[in-house]
């Protein structure tokens, strides 16, 4: 098997985009889900080294979209998982490396967004791993979030959900950020932008970090999944014939709030060169105080996930039915 690719970023960043983008390509496992191994399966049973915690989590999976998704055979699969599996990154590893051989290929993918905050485990475990991470503009992300019901404010600030999808943008923007500094070469950043506006110089970009032929033409001949139909939150625009991914925020995004969005984390969009619309100010004690309160929540909802037992209550195993 070639190395794995990882790609991470935040939730309607594009990470499905550039998923089937490689699919469309070839030579990759076709896998049309998302595992959810590190962020979910793991925090709700524990220690997969442990045979007792297996045999609860496989007895679940073989009844997931996963497993359904996967052409494998149950009985099969099971035996494999049960024996020689000594982790959550040995399950993924196992089901992955399965599902390739099965259907001739030697690479495989795992697009899973909220893999961001494991970046530096999912390392330990597949050495050789490539990571990509997919930026996008957080106007657009917010929108696409808060129509998808996403953004999950805190109890009492519903009306604020734009503002709480912004935080939660930074937070795992610079997270992944960090640990991709930390992974050196096996890491790169692409831009969602990019990939819809350029596709073909980009998908070069990534072929050669991935040392594989990313051809756009031949990916326009496949067009596998969304490259095909779009996973829009909007398919109302869809539908009108007005499809516009790429700053859709500046028709879409309520007047009022998009200062206070931009004043909120407009230092970071700047950063990473994406230009204001606004002239808000960061300097304000209630913007101060709402982005330290949902940069702590969502650390703190993290940390609590993987650490202590409050992570059942905080995941659900019909997260890993969902095709996101």
């Amino acid at each position: 098997m070639k190395p794995p690719v990882f790609i991470v970023g935040c939730p309607r960043s594009g990470t499905s985009y550039l998923y089937h983008l490689f699919l469309s390509a070839g030579g990759f496992a076709e896998f049309h889900t998302q595992m959810n191994v590190f962020d979910v399966l793991e925090p709700i049973y524990g220690d997969l080294g442990s045979l007792p915690n297996r045999r609860r989590m496989m007895k679940e999976w073989l009844r997931s979209k996963a497993f359904q998704v996967s052409g494998l055979t149950g009985d099969e699969i099971e035996k494999k998982v049960l024996e020689e599996c000594r982790g959550a990154g040995d399950f993924l590893r196992i089901v992955m490396e399965e599902v390739a051989r099965k259907q001739g290929v030697d690479r495989w993918v795992d697009s899973t967004p909220t893999n961001a905050p494991h970046m530096l485990r999912i390392k330990r475990d597949f050495p050789d791993a490539k990571f990509i991470h997919i930026i996008r503009d957080p106007r657009d992300l917010a929108l696409s979030l808060d129509k998808k019901g996403w953004s999950r404010p805190l109890p009492g600030d519903r009306k604020n959900s734009l503002l709480a999808a912004a935080v939660y943008w930074e937070w795992i923007v610079r997270k992944a950020r960090n640990y991709g500094r930390q992974l050196g070469a096996d890491y790169m950043e692409t831009r969602y932008e990019d990939l819809v506006q350029k596709p073909a110089e980009e998908l070069a970009r990534i072929g050669a970090f991935l040392d594989c032929d990313l051809d756009y033409e031949r990916v326009k001949a496949h067009s596998v999944g969304s490259i095909r139909d779009p996973l829009t939150s909007f398919k109302e625009d869809l539908n009108q014939g007005k499809f516009s991914p790429v700053g859709r925020w500046r028709e879409r995004f309520p007047p009022a709030q998009l200062a206070r969005f931009e004043s909120l984390i407009g230092s970071y969009m700047q950063e990473l060169g994406y230009e204001l619309a606004t002239a808000g100010s960061n300097g304000s004690l209630g913007i101060k105080t709402r982005h330290g309160v949902y940069s702590a929540f969502y650390g703190f909802k993290q940390w609590a996930k993987v650490h202590t037992p409050l992570s059942r209550l905080m995941v659900s195993y019909s997260d890993i039915l969902i095709d996101k």
